[in-house]
C-alpha cells in the first residue's frame, strides 16, 4: 500500500469523523483491501465543474466531508471576490441517493459562512438552480448531481453569478482554495442556520412563467393541444417541471412512462439514465408505439438533457440524435423569428465547434450570428455573458443533447427545450407534418448533414501516453487528402492557429487553449480530434454532408454518409 494511501486512510481513523464511518473503513482494510486502496489512494479532485465521484467513505470518495470541503473552498473563494454584503448562494439536487444530504451540508456550510442561502425544498431540475442564481442575485449556486452518470455515482456543480458553471479563472481558483483546506476541522458547518430559507413552488411557478415567453406558436398549440406526447423522467428531476410545463402551455394528452415517473436514485428501469442510449428510451418509445404518439421525449436525472423519438414515414421509430435536435429547435426559431419580424439584426445563436455546421448554415440564411464555443455548454453561457446587452441571444446547443432556449438560464435546459419541441411537433401537424417531416424539410433545405462519434479508451499511464502520441502525430502530422478529398484547413486549438493547407495562410483563433485539433476538407467534412477531459478517452467527431433532393430518398442518402463516414475512419486507421 502506498505511503499516501495510508496516510489518508490514518487521518480518517485518528481525525473528527463518525464513528460508523471509522468502522466502514476498519472493516474494509479485512474485507476489501483493494476498494480500500481505490478509495483513500488520492483526494477527489474538484475540477474545473465540480466534484463528481463514486460514493463511499475515503478520500476519493463523493461523501458528506469531502462535499463541505468543497463547499468550505467555493465559500472562501466568493468572500474574496465580493465586498458587497449580504453574499447569497442558491442551493438544489437531483434524485440520486444521497443528494438531498449533500446539498443539506452545502447549504450548511455556506450559511454558517455568512451567506443567505435558498434551498430547494426538494429535488429540482439543474436549469432551475441556474434561473435561481440570477433570479435572487446570488453570488454563486450549487447543484449536486452527477448528471446521466450510473447510480454509484454522485455530483457537485458549481456556479457563479451568471447562473453559469464556473469558467476562467475562477475554475482554476476554486480549485486552489478547495485544495487549501487540508482538514475538516477547517469547516465552518454551524452557526447560521437561520440564513437559511426553503424555496420551492414560489420558484417553480416565476420559472415556468419566463419559459411560457419563449413560445412562438401558441395557437398552433391550442389547436392542437390533444397532441400525443410521451414523455419519461427517467427517475429523475423532470417529473417536478416537465409535466406541469406541458400543462400550462397547453397541452392535455402527456403520457408518462409511469414505471419511471418515480425520482429513485438506483434508475431501477434503466442500464443507463443518459437518454443518449438506446436502452434509456426503450420504454417511452414502448409506450409510443402501444398509443401511437406523435412525439418522445426524456430527461436525464438532472433534467438538462433531453432525448427525442420521432415516427419515421414507414411507421417506425427513430431516436434523433442531439444534432439532429439541435437542428430543428434552431431551425423553428429561426423560421419564427423571420416571420413575424422579431429580427432586428443584432440576434445571434452559439454551438460548440463538434456540433453540426448545419446550425451554422441555417443562421446564415436567416441573417443571424453563429457563435462557435469550446465544448462544453458553460462556454456557451460566457459566450451570452460577453455579448449581454449587446446583442440577442435566440437559442444554442451542443451535440451531446443540451439546449438552451432564451438567456434566462445560463446552462443547458431540457424543461424550456422540451417545451419547444412539443410546440414544434404540434405547429407541424398544423401543416400535417411529423416531426420527422420537418428533419427531412430541414435536410432538403439545407443539405443533409450526418454526424458520427467515435470514443477510443486507452487506461492508464501507457493510454495516457498514447492518447498524447496519437494528438502529437494528428498535430504534426495532418494528412494531405483524406478519403480522396484534398485537407483545405487545420484547426489547433492549442496553438491557437489556423491553417489554409492549400495557401499556407495562417489565421489565429479567437477561443482559449484547449487540446484539440481539425481537419477540414474540399467536399465539407469535418474531423475532430478531443482528449477528454474526465475520461481516459480519445473522442473523434466526424461531420459530413450530402444533397437530399426528395424526401424519399431519405434512407438512401443516408446509407452513403454512413459510408463515407466509415471510409474516413478507415483512412484515419481509425
Amino acid at each position: 500500500m502506498e505511503t499516501l494511501t495510508k496516510q489518508n486512510i490514518e487521518t480518517w481513523l485518528n481525525g473528527n469523523y463518525d464513528a460508523a464511518d471509522k468502522e466502514m473503513v476498519k472493516q474494509m482494510m479485512h474485507s476489501a483491501p483493494e476498494e480500500l486502496e481505490d478509495a483513500f489512494y488520492k483526494s477527489l479532485e474538484f475540477g474545473t465543474g465540480g466534484l463528481r465521484g463514486i460514493m463511499g467513505v475515503g478520500t476519493n470518495r463523493m461523501n458528506k466531508y469531502n462535499v463541505a470541503m468543497a463547499t468550505q473552498g467555493l465559500a472562501n473563494y466568493i468572500i474574496k471576490c465580493f465586498a458587497e454584503r449580504p453574499l447569497k448562494a442558491a442551493v438544489s439536487h437531483d434524485s440520486r441517493n444521497n443528494s438531498r444530504q449533500f446539498a443539506e451540508i452545502t447549504a450548511k456550510v455556506l450559511a454558517a459562512n455568512g451567506f443567505k442561502v435558498y434551498l430547494f425544498e426538494d429535488l429540482r431540475p439543474t436549469p432551475e438552480l441556474s434561473f435561481a442564481v440570477r433570479h435572487f442575485a446570488c453570488q454563486v449556486g450549487v447543484m449536486i448531481t452527477a448528471s446521466h452518470n450510473p447510480k454509484e455515482y454522485n455530483g457537485y456543480k458549481a456556479y457563479w453569478n451568471d447562473g453559469c458553471q464556473l469558467v476562467a479563472p475562477h475554475d482554476k481558483n476554486v480549485i486552489a482554495e478547495v485544495q487549501s483546506i487540508a482538514s475538516i476541522d477547517s469547516i465552518k458547518m454551524h452557526g447560521g442556520e437561520e440564513n437559511i430559507t426553503i424555496i420551492g413552488e414560489d420558484i417553480d411557478e416565476i420559472y415556468m412563467n419566463r419559459v411560457m415567453q419563449n413560445s412562438l406558436s401558441p395557437q398552433a398549440i391550442k389547436r392542437q393541444h390533444d397532441l400525443k406526447i410521451v414523455y419519461s423522467p427517467l427517475h429523475g428531476t423532470g417529473i417536478t417541471l416537465v409535466p406541469k410545463m406541458l400543462k400550462k402551455l397547453g397541452f392535455t394528452n402527456v403520457n408518462i412512462v409511469s414505471s419511471q415517473a418515480v425520482p429513485d436514485g438506483n434508475f431501477p428501469t434503466a442500464k443507463s439514465p443518459n437518454p443518449e442510449e438506446k436502452s434509456a428510451m426503450e420504454l417511452s418509445v414502448n409506450l409510443a408505439k402501444e398509443i401511437d404518439a406523435d412525439i418522445v421525449m426524456a430527461t436525464d436525472p438532472d433534467a438538462d438533457r433531453v432525448g427525442v423519438a420521432v415516427k419515421r414515414r414507414d411507421g417506425q421509430w427513430m431516436l434523433l440524435n442531439g444534432n439532429q435536435t439541435a437542428s430543428i429547435l434552431i431551425y423553428y426559431l429561426l423560421k419564427q423569428w423571420n416571420e413575424t419580424g422579431k429580427n432586428t439584426g443584432k440576434e445571434y445563436i452559439v454551438k460548440t465547434i463538434v456540433t453540426s455546421d448545419i446550425l451554422s448554415a441555417i443562421a446564415g440564411k436567416n441573417h443571424v450570428k453563429c457563435y462557435d464555443v469550446l465544448t462544453g455548454f458553460k462556454y456557451i453561457g460566457d459566450k451570452i455573458r460577453e455579448l449581454e446587452g449587446k446583442e440577442y441571444f435566440i437559442g444554442g446547443g451542443e451535440e451531446s443533447y443540451g439546449y438552451l432556449i432564451g438567456d434566462f438560464v445560463r446552462d443547458k435546459d431540457a424543461v424550456s427545450a422540451c417545451a419547444m419541441i412539443a410546440e414544434i411537433a404540434a405547429w407541424g401537424k398544423e401543416q400535417g407534418k411529423s416531426f420527422f417531416d420537418i428533419l427531412v424539410d430541414l435536410y432538403q433545405e439545407y443539405g443533409f448533414y450526418k454526424e458520427d462519434l467515435l470514443s477510443i479508451t486507452k487506461k492508464g499511464k501507457s493510454g495516457s501516453e498514447e492518447i498524447r502520441q496519437m494528438m502529437q502525430t494528428f498535430r504534426q502530422n495532418p494528412p494531405v487528402e483524406i478519403n480522396g478529398d484534398k485537407v483545405v484547413e487545420v484547426k489547433d486549438y492549442l496553438s491557437l492557429q489556423s491553417k489554409n493547407m492549400l495557401t499556407g495562410a495562417i489565421s489565429p483563433i479567437l477561443l482559449p487553449k484547449s487540446d484539440v485539433i481539425q481537419y477540414f476538407t474540399a467536399d465539407g467534412s469535418k474531423i475532430t480530434m478531443r482528449p477528454s477531459g474526465t475520461e481516459p478517452k480519445i473522442k473523434f467527431y466526424f461531420g459530413v454532408k450530402g444533397e437530399l433532393h426528395n424526401g424519399n430518398e431519405y434512407d438512401a442518402v443516408e446509407k452513403v454518409l454512413a459510408q463515407k463516414i466509415a471510409d474516413i475512419k478507415h483512412c484515419l486507421q481509425l
